[in-house]
């Protein structure tokens, strides 16, 4: 028997009331309703129903003919939607919320938008503007693109006199390839942006073809992610968002409890424990960031201006807090206008070009507390979201060839490179980070159904991993996994749920993380501790045996463990130490590694901030030697070394772009160094391939180009870290004054 009778609504009326058609005001809220509770036949009775609480409950959808023809507010809130099409059915609308949905993203919002356009507050915001411009502004650019598409690729496919079959293989044809082709606006809004092409594109072919209109269209065929992304200039894409002027009210989360800011040293350090957790002594004098003695709020600089809203909800046990925030084009353009950072590019001074690169964005996104005067906080890693890859999806959030988690201070960002975007940020006040690392989950959703997620964690200063479902706009939990702070994080690439986490107390650790249930239940173990004899800096899983070996860069040398699971031995030392050439021309172990990659499956890229070079060597022609003697301290065995920077700053890490064959990595001038090794791998390949006499040159130094803040030009400069996307479309530089600089190659 259903939940809702007629003697329920009566008395759950706002007065109550004798008779249904007289009730105005419902609230169903806290009631554990599931959608089969939501009788048609009783509420098509609610004629004159205008305002309904359907919040607290286990909605998973709406069905389709509730007939509620006067509803002008809904709240949804704390529910598990996973769809809003429905609600096309309210069309009076005028105020929604549906917050802690966690399965509705940024796209749903847009999706109502469109549907509703009687719509004006959506989750508490004012969304006027911003919904003008989805039903008009951007329907008519998608509509020209799909207009467009058709005339080049397929109205001359179509015979004159054509067949019924004829008419529907080449709609088939067409829906598909418009879906995949038509791009418009930032990646983060994909799936709403198909969903209006393939509306768009139903609609014109009814229009051109006589078609019969599909009114109840299927669900969305999956569209290949490595097709997602056209040719859509950079320069349009700036354009489409800068029209975008209001951003959509977000989910509203839990604040983080009071507690100071962290404070950064100056350049002396004052004792040997901050010497030691500081990840750099700089040679320039920092000054502290201000602090405040306030409870400390992850609010956004939209609502800092506004006030910030407050949410009275109780966080979950167990669960972290969260919130995120979004930047729009309208936000972005103030800042410039007010000064915060203008650019003058400034040409590569080296010879002939080898990559042409633009600068994109220069974006200072990591401010502590959202201060435009913030040039201090120093930001240190930076990953692409990995694509989705699940059968079961119906479409990926984000496109990995531009999206990309950026961490530093007490923030973690999400950008989208080619428009400048900051898509989410999470902010965690007591907290400085040092890295991010994605991993992708397939997590059950409810009624056993399984859907593919990418999980962000960030970790740094306190020694916890925070866990994000990225999609949800949700830091679901934390594992405490080190006491010290942790230097850096990578997931394995074989197993999902296995992350590695490289701590200054001189451990390595590898952790279950599990997989979260339909309610953010999830249970994290500790399968490993590898011990170092110094601090672990950068770590990296060996590719042609990504469950049997880890290599770390450490203080004071090169280390590999042997990480298979079988063995019964759970705390372990280091199998081998590396050595080195020194300065004299001999070999040691003593130096440090803040820098190791590999560049394909067997050549490793490592740098020491003492020896002004870079080295590539072979992984396995080093510890084959180990084999021989079985000694714990082998020679690697150097293929060719890189021409870089002499100077003796420590922390300035390198990269690899396997696929292309390249190796990043910045100064401390603010210079990013590129070399191309295509030329020189095959050679590298051989057995006895020996190692080359001179020093590699790059193929090309990217200048930085000159920023003023303030009306003051930006110097002294260090590239902390480098990163390019898999397919090396853009390149992503971390700066030790706060600013986030994208390049694109042309």
């Amino acid at each position: 028997m259903s939940k809702i009778t007629t003697e329920l609504l009566l008395e759950r009326a706002v007065p109550r009331s004798t008779r249904l058609r007289k009730i105005e005001t419902l609230n169903l809220s806290k009631l554990q309703l599931k959608t089969g509770d939501l009788d048609p036949r009783l509420f098509s009775r609610l004629r004159h129903l205008q305002k309904l609480d359907l919040s607290d409950n286990l909605l998973d959808k709406f069905p389709n003919s509730l007939t509620l023809p006067d509803l002008r507010v809904l709240n949804c809130n704390n529910n598990k939607l996973e769809d809003v099409t429905a609600l096309k059915q309210f069309p009076l609308l005028e105020e929604l919320t549906y917050e802690n949905n966690v399965y509705l993203t940024l796209n749903d919002d847009y999706k109502v938008m469109f549907l509703l356009q009687n719509l004006r507050l959506l989750n508490g915001k004012d969304i006027t503007k911003l919904a003008n411009h989805v039903r008009r502004v951007n329907s008519r650019k998608l509509t020209s693109k799909v207009t467009a598409h058709w005339e080049k690729f397929f109205r001359d496919q179509l015979p004159e006199k054509y067949t019924a079959e004829q008419v529907k293989s080449i709609k088939k044809k067409f829906l598909k390839s418009v879906q995949t082709n038509v791009v418009y606006g930032p990646s983060s809004l994909s799936e709403f942006t198909r969903w209006r092409v393939k509306m768009i594109a139903e609609e014109f072919l009814a229009y051109s073809l006589g078609l019969e209109l599909n009114s109840d269209p299927e669900p969305e065929e999956k569209v290949d992610e490595s097709e997602e992304e056209s040719t859509e200039s950079p320069r349009e894409a700036a354009e489409d968002v800068d029209q975008v002027t209001v951003t959509p009210g977000k989910r509203k989360r839990n604040n983080s409890k009071s507690g100071s800011g962290n404070k950064r040293s100056k350049s002396k350090a004052n004792t040997k424990e901050e010497a030691v957790v500081n990840p750099r002594k700089s040679s320039r004098v920092q000054g502290e960031p201000r602090t405040s003695d306030q409870p400390a709020k992850e609010a956004t600089p939209q609502e800092e201006a506004e006030g910030t809203d407050k949410n009275g909800e109780q966080c979950p046990k167990g669960q972290s807090n969260r919130r995120s925030s979004q930047l729009t084009g309208e936000q972005k353009s103030q800042e410039q206008e007010n000064g915060v950072v203008s650019l003058t590019p400034v040409k590569n001074s080296k010879g002939k070009e080898d990559v042409s690169a633009e600068p994109l964005h220069f974006l200072q996104c990591h401010s502590k507390g959202n201060s435009r005067e913030d040039f201090k906080t120093q930001l240190w890693s930076c990953v692409f979201e990995p694509l989705l890859d699940c059968g079961a999806r119906k479409d990926p959030i984000v496109s990995s060839s531009r999206t990309v988690a950026t961490c530093g201070g007490e923030s973690v960002c999400l950008i989208d490179c080619e428009t400048g975007t900051v898509l989410k940020k999470y902010k965690v006040a007591t907290e400085e980070f040092f890295s991010v690392a994605w991993t992708t989950l397939t997590m059950v959703i409810g009624d056993s159904r399984k859907k593919c997620h990418n999980i962000l964690a960030a970790a740094g200063r306190r020694g916890i991993v925070k866990l994000i479902h990225v999609a949800a706009d949700f830091c679901y939990g934390e594992i405490k996994a080190h006491k010290k702070p942790i230097a850096t994080v990578c997931f394995s690439p074989t197993r999902e749920t296995h992350l590695f986490t490289a701590s200054y107390d001189k451990r390595i650790a590898l952790w279950d993380i599990g997989i979260p249930d339909c309610d953010y239940n999830f249970k994290a173990s500790q399968l490993l501790l590898l011990e170092a004899l110094s601090i672990p800096l950068r770590i990296a899983l060996v590719p042609t045996c990504p469950d049997q070996y880890l290599l770390a860069g450490c203080e004071s040398g090169c280390f590999a463990w042997n990480i298979k699971l079988d063995k019964e031995q759970k705390s372990r030392p280091f199998e081998v130490l590396f050595q080195f050439p020194d300065d004299d021309g001999g070999m040691t172990t003593s130096h440090r590694v803040d820098g190791v990659a590999f560049l394909n499956n067997d050549v490793v890229v490592s740098k020491s901030s003492k020896l002004g070079c870079i080295y590539l060597w072979s992984w396995s022609r080093s510890f084959d030697t180990k084999g021989k003697g079985c000694q714990r301290t082998v020679g690697a065995v150097i293929l060719a070394e890189l021409e870089w920077s002499t100077t003796d700053l420590s922390y300035l890490t390198l990269s690899t772009c396997p696929a292309k064959e390249y190796v990043f990595c910045g100064d401390e001038k603010g210079s990013v160094w590129m070399y191309n090794l295509s030329n020189y791998t095959t050679a590298w390949s051989s057995a006895k391939g020996k190692r080359s006499d001179k020093r590699i040159p790059p193929s090309q130094i990217l200048k930085w180009p000159e920023l003023q803040a303030n009306k003051e030009q930006l110097t002294e400069v260090l590239i902390n870290n480098v990163v390019s996307d898999p397919a090396f479309t853009y390149l992503v530089v971390l700066t030790s004054v706060n600013i986030t600089a994208i390049w694109k190659k042309s």
